[in-house]
Order: C-alpha cells, then structure tokens, then sequence
C-alpha cells in the first residue's frame, strides 16, 4: 500500500473507494453527463438528414430503445461487478487483460481529455455569449481551461461536494428542459399540423447516418458505470439509475423533440442549429435567447462535472489492476478519492483545451469507445454460459435480444462510419492499436504482477 492509501480498506467487491452516492446521485450522474449541448444542437442535423416529421421523432425513440438496451445489459453487468471502472471491469471480466487495457489506454491517451476540452469549450462560449462578449474571442480557451482546473479541484476534494454540484446542475438542466416542454404546450402558438407536414422523402442511409448522431446525443448512459465503486447498495442502485436515468434521458429528449416542432415547422428546425433559442424566443421573445445560452451553459458544465468525476476511474481501476503506475492507484486519505488520477486526466484536458485542436479529434475519437461498449455488452453471453453459477441480482430483460440489439447498434455505428468518413474509424482503431506495443512493454517491464486484483 501507498502512504497515500491509508485507511482505504477493501469492501465485499474488492473497492477501496468510499460508497457515498446514493440512487438519486447516481442517476443525476447518468443524466448530468448525458444532456450536455447535443438537445441544444443536434436536432437541426437530424431535420435535415430526416425532413419528414414523424420519421425524425423516429430516429429519436429508435436511439433511445437502442440506449435502453444497452443500460438493461449493463444493469446485470454492474449488479455483479459493482467496481470503479465499469466498461473497463466488464470488458477484463468477460475477455481478459489485453482488451481491458487497450480500453483504458484508448481513454487515457484521447477520448476524456478530447471529450473534457469540447465539453469545457462549449461551456466557455456559452458563457462569453451570457456576458455579452464575441465567443469567438482569444479568451474562451483560458476559460475552457479554466473550468477544467476547477471541476478537477471539486472532484479531488471528494465525490460528496462533486455529487452536489452535480446534483444541482442536472436539476437545473432537467427541469429548464421540462418548463421549455410545458411553455410550448400551455403558452405556444404552434400547430399540431407540423407533426405531419415534411419536406421530402427519407432515405434509408439518411435515417442510418441519423441514427448515428442520435446515438451519440444518448452517448454518457454508461459513465455512471465508472463510479460503481462509489455507489451505495450497488446490486440494487446501479441497475436502477441505469434504467430509471437512461428512460428520463429517452423521455425529455422525445418531449423535447414534440415541442420544437409543435412550435417550427419542419423546415424552420432543419435550418436552426440552436433551435431551442428560436423556440424559447417564440415563447418570451429576445429574453429567451439570453436563457437558453445560460441553460447551454449550465447545462455543459454540468457535463463537464460528471465527466471528469467518471473518467478520472477507469485509469484508478487499470492502476489497481497493476496495467498502470501502480501509484496512480493511490487513494487520499484525507478526500478519499483517486486524486492522483483526478490531477493527471485534469492535467491532460487542459493541455488539450489550451495546446491542440481538438474538436475534430474528439469527434473522431467518440468512434473508439464504441467497440468496448459492444464487448462489455458481449460479456453478458460469456459469463452466462462460463459461469452460470455467480449471483446475479439482476438479469437482463429480454435476453438474449436485448443485448443482441445493443451490439449491433454498436456496429452499426462504426460500419456506417467506414462508409461516410472512412478517415475517422481509422485513425480511432490505430490509437486503439497503438496500446498493443504499450500492453507488451508494460508486462515486460513493468514487474508488475498479471493477476488481476480481486
């Protein structure tokens, strides 16, 4: 054990984390690091790949079903496994060392500091945009930074304040997004017509490529499997902040949907990237614009606080594992958190935030966690037929379809991706490859034991 460790006693699961999220925090997880800017955004690009309305509200629930599925995979997955880490622990449970770290490596090299800069960006233009100022101005990056440092600083003090502002961000976000739903129904001058005036006929690939950024608007289900260390009675909370918090997700997004285009025809949400400011500014004028940038705003910093609160796990868990420096697994004695994990990934963001041009890359690099959800969905099928006899509070329903569905859409995802942008999935599979060479120098020089811990 590491000085850092001390105190930090292993409980029934093996974690050395405290369990302090309760069912309600473990959902706002999942629903805080879901809903960032894509409800705010992401409708125009659906519109205009699917102009017919009820086709649109189609792709929608499909994304969402196909999301459930996934959740209701995970949710027998996390009840057996209740450790930091989520995808990671499956992906080791069901296929062993090599695709776990190739997972963990994939993350750490890319994906979280490339997702905490776009997350942190978007924040910050939102928030020069609330003050009055050009966000395109020189000093968002210092301010994306700047968010960064601080929901690092929040997660390294401990989970409890993090969970907090977690807590109230999520609220907040949840609860603007209901009041625009009712605003529109109760005070809207709008048209049921619209639901079935369209623009055009739908084209089978259009509604596939559609599907695509649908499924990656529900893309943050699985985070609060990374934190499963972190919740209290995990055989019965995780399972249900899965489902509970992926069907919230599914619900306001359709309600959301309903109300866009009760207020716009069609046409008019194809052709408005931050169409939930020209509804708000049907509903109460120029005002409404104002708050829905603060609603954006807070609604990604809200993102930004669940992201950096899961990601920072997964390395935590491949340290613990002796896959990584094995300081990295240090707990604070003090916050009990895995602060050092917290500093490095924080550290990375900024980095990125400050140093590079991202936003590419962290489009590019969304395709690389796909093929781990796909594999820690798998795992469901090994472990049942290897080891019918482990316990298992919760099975998944509607097995073996449910996790059958959830894999294809995992290669659907990335099939549809060779086919429109063939440069993105390969770039995303070399990272992914590069840890081939990084996983064999480790094991030999490393010196680290190769059983995985318990």
């Amino acid at each position: 054990n590491h000085p850092m460790d001390a105190g930090a006693q292993r409980d029934a699961w093996g974690e050395r984390l405290p369990r302090s999220l309760g069912l309600f925090s473990a959902i706002a997880v999942l629903v805080g690091s879901t809903i960032g800017s894509g409800i705010f955004r992401t409708p125009a690009r659906i519109a205009d790949l699917v102009p017919s309305p009820l086709p649109m509200l189609g792709v929608w629930a499909l994304g969402g079903l196909l999301a459930l599925c996934g959740a209701l995979t995970y949710a027998e997955l996390a009840a057996l496994f209740p450790r930091s880490g989520g995808v990671y622990v499956f992906v080791r449970e069901g296929f062993g060392r090599l695709p776990a770290f190739l997972f963990g490596w994939t993350e750490l090299l890319v994906i979280r500091a490339t997702a905490l800069g776009a997350i942190a960006t978007v924040f910050a233009e939102y928030l020069m945009r609330s003050l009055g100022y050009d966000p395109t101005a020189g000093p968002v990056h210092y301010l994306a930074a700047g968010a960064i440092a601080v929901t690092a600083i929040f997660n390294y003090r401990g989970v409890k304040w993090s969970a907090i502002l977690l807590n109230l961000t999520t609220g907040a976000k949840y609860s603007a997004l209901v009041l625009l739903v009712l605003l529109a129904f109760v005070l809207g001058n709008g048209d049921a017509g619209h639901y079935t005036a369209g623009d055009g006929t739908v084209k089978a690939g259009l509604f596939g490529l559609s599907l695509v950024s649908v499924l990656w608007a529900y893309d943050g289900w699985a985070d609060v499997s990374f934190v499963s260390g972190e919740v209290k009675d995990p055989e019965k909370n995780l399972p249900r902040a899965l489902i509970f918090g992926t069907l919230s997700i599914i619900a306001i997004y359709l309600a959301v949907n309903l109300a866009y285009l009760y207020l716009l025809p069609i046409a008019s949400v194809r052709h408005s990237p931050l169409v939930a400011a020209d509804a708000a500014q049907l509903l109460v004028g120029r005002f409404g614009v104002g708050l829905v940038s603060v609603v954006v705003m807070v609604s990604t910093f809200g993102t930004l606080m669940g992201s950096m609160m899961t990601g920072p796990r997964i390395i935590f868990a491949m340290a613990d594992d002796g896959l990584f420096f094995r300081g990295l697994a240090a707990v604070h004695p003090r916050f009990q958190t895995p602060s050092r994990c917290i500093a490095l990934i924080g550290t990375l963001a900024v980095g990125f935030v400050l140093f590079l041009g991202f936003e590419r890359l962290a489009d590019t690099f969304v395709l690389a966690i796909w093929p781990f959800y796909a594999l820690a969905a798998a795992t469901v099928f090994g472990l049942r037929r290897r080891r019918p006899d482990l316990p298992r509070p919760v099975r998944t329903f509607g097995y073996p379809v449910v996790p059958l569905l959830f894999i294809l859409s995992g290669v659907m995802i990335l099939g549809n991706a060779l086919v429109a942008s063939p440069r993105d999935p390969v770039i995303a599979f070399g990272v992914i490859l590069s840890g081939l060479p990084a996983y064999l120098a480790w094991r030999r020089f490393s010196g680290h034991a190769t059983v995985a811990r318990p």
